[in-house]
């Protein structure tokens, strides 16, 4: 599939209007640390998508007034991200011919914390996406269901790459790899009948060591990635990554699992390190909950281990498998005491 094939309808007719969109966050498992253009990764990656953790948006489109894009988050005019999302909008024409006829005014908000270490940037376009597709609809004529939500990854990638595969529900892939149907332009759906079940019902507990800006974004160490002397070596592992697990999800393998998924989250991490100039977004809080994690798993045998994010938090990950209230308790009694303000986002991945 090629870009041509998104193309918006030349025939359309515009009316005011005003769309709701809810859209969830996800955490990636394999991890996409470096892009080309067009917001195309350098690799693929696959991510759980998480279920309680969303973006609520709002968007009142008033046809046929100067083009214009106002934004409030949680009832607080955000002039910057208005100038963000102006930009977007330009960008993305070809694809909604419509889209630069009119007034825009955008409410949105997050179920969960600012700077938590859940991307806000992947629920917020995603909801955004849904919301023009929902538009788009109205103004062109209806699609069909996958169509349109395939339509919304694509145009959801183009505001923020991970955006596009919190499109989707359970395990989603982004980027051209083994799993049938994937492509670098949206987000996929990994196969149901091809995931054990025991990956079909975790908990995602993100503790909130560090609650404030980060000193590197996100767009900024992508862009790092390109003069990273270990990038192609990286990327070539992240595809790599792909054979061992699906084979892992088809098989049940846990602990193959555990091994792989912490791998890749300090492997994000060991590119920051290794970046010119170099940064670090890891905590001191970070690095004594990974220690305390790997000991409690030595010691128990029990399924605890951790990802990360482009950030200092971490996402505790444990199955619902008959030992989740031992290691709830522990996580209580050992781990909150790393974080800021006894900070912790409690999240499903069900499916």
């Amino acid at each position: 599939m090629t870009t041509q094939e998104f193309l918006g309808q030349e025939d359309f007719n515009i009316n005011s209007k005003t769309v709701s969109e809810s859209c969830p966050s996800n955490i990636a498992l394999i991890k996409y640390w470096g892009k080309y253009d067009n917001q195309i990764p350098a690799n693929p990656s696959i991510s759980y998508t998480l279920s309680h953790c969303k973006t609520n948006t709002t968007m009142e489109f008033i046809a046929n007034e100067p083009f214009s894009v106002q934004t409030f988050l949680s009832g607080n005019e955000e002039v910057k991200f208005a100038e963000k999302i102006e930009k977007y909008f330009n960008s993305i024409e070809q694809y909604l011919p419509w889209i630069l006829q009119g007034k825009y005014i955008i409410n949105t908000e997050n179920t969960f914390p600012h700077s938590s270490g859940i991307a806000s940037s992947a629920s917020g376009f995603g909801a955004i996406a849904k919301c023009l597709m929902s538009l788009d609809e109205s103004f062109s004529g209806k699609k069909s269901d996958e169509e349109s939500l395939k339509k919304a990854s694509f145009l959801a990638r183009l505001g923020s790459g991970s955006a596009c595969r919190s499109l989707y529900n359970g395990l989603v892939v982004w980027g051209q790899s083994q799993v049938r149907e994937s492509s670098d332009l949206f987000a996929v759906k990994y196969p149901d009948d091809e995931i054990h079940e025991i990956f079909k019902d975790f908990n995602d507990w993100v503790l909130l060591i560090h609650e404030g800006e980060k000193s590197v974004s996100s767009t900024v160490g992508h862009g790092l990635m390109k003069t990273n002397p270990y990038a192609e070596r990286r990327f070539q592992e992240a595809r790599d990554n792909f054979e061992p697990m699906i084979e892992i999800l088809k098989s049940g393998d846990l602990q193959a699992f555990i091994k792989l998924v912490e791998h890749e989250a300090l492997t994000l991490h060991a590119m920051m390190m290794m970046s010119d100039p170099a940064f670090i977004l890891m905590k001191t809080g970070t690095l004594e909950v990974i220690n305390k994690i790997w000991d409690f798993r030595k010691e128990t045998g029990l399924p605890l281990f951790f990802t990360l994010d482009a950030g200092a938090n971490v996402h505790l990950l444990f199955p619902n498998d008959g030992s989740e209230e031992t290691v709830k308790s522990f996580i209580q009694a050992e781990l909150l005491q790393h974080t800021q303000n006894n900070g912790v986002v409690k999240d499903v991945m069900k499916f």
